[in-house]
């Protein structure tokens, strides 16, 4: 309506499932967050790597976010973990649903402290600590193998010393990282099947800062449900720290401060919440998930001369954002040594 004001909000572009995110203001000063998902079947300038499916087992169902606000059984499993979804309206059509979303009031993760960062890793083993059995139609399969797999860079670049040269590349990087991620490269495959033999849960599968909301009662609410479904035990947990790092939302410094105070409270909240699985393997889903990362490393070498870089979709100045990554990556690697070590 013309009595209407939108605001676009920050969303990421390449996914084709993807049409709008924006807040409209109703004339009364209400407002609520519309999302439009578009049909498997629709025309878009997506690159390949971000195509839309219409099965509803794969890692980019395009339907699936619309479905999950429609289960009444995952928002029941929410209960009591300290977890939540927005309110919603489903609105189903021929070339793309509808979802209309409560405007969630609250603190946007992007400026959580580190209390609520701890809150939701607590609340995060709640919830996958009860897996919701049967799974659900909408649930993806094999999620981190596809997902990481498709990701588009060039691995022979990590062995190019010409590559590492790079003004950029040499001023911020740490000089052990090349190695490292050698490493994780050289264990890719291992890393991929521990992670597929781990005990199963539902998982969310894109936990991070920009989806997360605590609202003044303590609860916090996770948005963006488009990869949901099967994953390990502590995959959740191994998505959500390094991509605040990653895409400058938390301070690299302060990277190990955050999973030294997250990781424990995910483990109790498992615990709590009557999970008996072992400690070995919950605390190998988060470091095992490093794998994840694996080309990510290989494009910023690729992209390290570009006029201009962005972080989430945003510009950002180059040798902070390089820094700043650089130290999450060799994090990784740490990860991936630890891993292999609990791997035996």
């Amino acid at each position: 309506m013309s009595s209407e004001r939108r605001e676009t909000l920050r969303f990421n572009p390449d996914n084709a499932t993807t049409g709008i995110v924006e807040r409209v203001f109703a004339a009364n000063g209400s407002s609520r967050v519309h999302k439009q998902l578009r049909g498997a079947g629709t025309v878009t300038t997506a690159p390949t790597h971000w195509h839309s499916s219409e099965r509803s087992d794969a890692w980019n169902y395009w339907a699936r976010e619309a479905e999950v606000y429609a289960d009444p059984r995952l928002r029941r499993s929410l209960e009591g973990t300290g977890l939540d979804l927005p309110l919603a309206e489903v609105i189903p059509g021929p070339q793309a649903t509808e979802l209309w979303l409560e405007d969630v009031r609250g603190t946007p993760g992007v400026d959580f402290a580190l209390a609520d960062h701890v809150a939701t890793a607590a609340a995060l083993g709640r919830w996958q600590a009860r897996p919701l059995e049967p799974r659900p139609a909408w649930a993806s399969r094999g999620f981190l193998r596809a997902y990481s797999t498709s990701r588009p860079a060039d691995f022979g670049v990590v062995d190019d010393h010409a590559a590492w040269e790079q003004p950029l590349i040499r001023d911020t990087w740490p000089a052990e990282l090349r190695a490292g991620w050698m490493r994780l490269l050289a264990h890719r495959e291992q890393l991929l099947s521990v992670m597929e033999q781990l005990p199963r849960t539902l998982c969310h599968l894109d936990a991070w800062v920009s989806n997360v909301i605590r609202r003044p009662s303590g609860e916090v609410v996770l948005l963006d449900w488009s990869f949901a479904g099967d994953g390990a035990i502590g995959e959740d947990l191994g998505n959500y720290l390094p991509d605040a790092v990653l895409d400058l939302f938390w301070p690299a410094e302060q990277l190990a401060e955050l999973e030294a105070t997250c990781w424990p409270a995910y483990l109790e909240g498992l615990r709590s919440a009557g999970w008996v699985g072992s400690e070995r393997d919950a605390r190998l889903g988060v470091v095992a998930s490093c794998v994840k990362y694996a080309w990510l490393l290989p494009l910023l070498l690729q992209r390290a001369s570009a006029g201009e870089h962005r972080a989430y979709h945003q510009r950002a100045d180059a040798a902070q954002l390089y820094r700043q990554r650089g130290i999450a990556l060799s994090h990784l690697a740490g990860w991936c040594d630890e891993a292999l070590e609990l791997i035996g």
